[in-house]
């Protein structure tokens, strides 16, 4: 994997646009995966990624660290994002594993991803339409800069099927993904020129019945610097 540099005034960056190329060379030769049918962004599946007993397994870890989720920058509106999350133990023997394991799927050095997230979504809990990838003009970008950069990709596991609601709807992109248990979901954040995507526009819809379990792990420019903010 090769150290990226940061965008050019445009948003595009070479560097990103030769990670996206590589990336999706490697997920085009995994039988396993396949692609969804839209040109806006480039969205993946891989089914049965995780086991039963791996499912389990982190439920049981988000239950006993759950918190209420937050926001990178601030909303006016307070059923924004309304789960709550948990961040996991990276050296964990069993996270550890799975983390690895998802980073080698799409062909990243594992420095370069954050720490895997666990997020629970009770019925009525959701997360509005938002982006992945990183405003460069709020005031946040600073410290993301200093801690790893842009985030390219993105992948996310379901941990437990949901009786009614809580899909990933890509309004713009005209993808959505009901919960699945073990399913996982990998989407590029950027374009081909290795611009932020707009098309990446993504939302937790809310749960109707049931609970939501998920774990997503973010993938950085930059190999990934650990800092006491709290990144979604």
């Amino acid at each position: 994997m090769r150290i990226f540099g940061f965008g050019k005034k445009d948003g595009s960056s070479p560097e990103r646009a030769r990670n996206g190329r590589e990336v999706t060379a490697r997920l085009a030769a995994n039988p396993a995966i396949r692609r969804a049918a839209v040109d806006q962004a480039q969205v993946y599946y891989h089914p049965d990624f995780l086991s039963d007993a791996d499912c389990d397994g982190l439920i049981a870890m988000i239950d006993a660290n759950r918190r209420p989720s937050t926001l990178l920058a601030e909303s006016k509106d307070p059923e924004f994002r309304t789960s709550e999350s948990c961040d996991l133990d990276r050296w964990a023997p069993a996270v550890r594993a799975i983390d690895e394991r998802m980073a080698d799927l799409l062909g990243i050095d594992p420095e370069f991803g954050e720490t895997m997230q666990g997020q629970r979504y009770a019925p009525g809990q959701q997360f509005r339409a938002h982006y992945d990838w990183f405003n460069e003009q709020q005031a946040y970008w600073a410290a993301m800069k200093e801690s790893g950069g842009q985030r390219t990709w993105t992948a996310m596991i379901y941990l437990n099927d949901v009786a009614e609601g809580g899909a990933t709807w890509f309004p713009q992109a005209g993808v959505r993904v009901a919960p699945k248990r073990g399913l996982l979901l990998a989407w590029n954040n950027m374009r081909e020129d290795g611009a932020p995507n707009v098309a990446t526009l993504h939302e937790g819809t809310p749960v109707v019945r049931g609970v939501k379990y998920i774990v997503t792990k973010w993938f950085r420019e930059h190999r990934w610097i650990h800092m006491p903010i709290q990144t979604y």
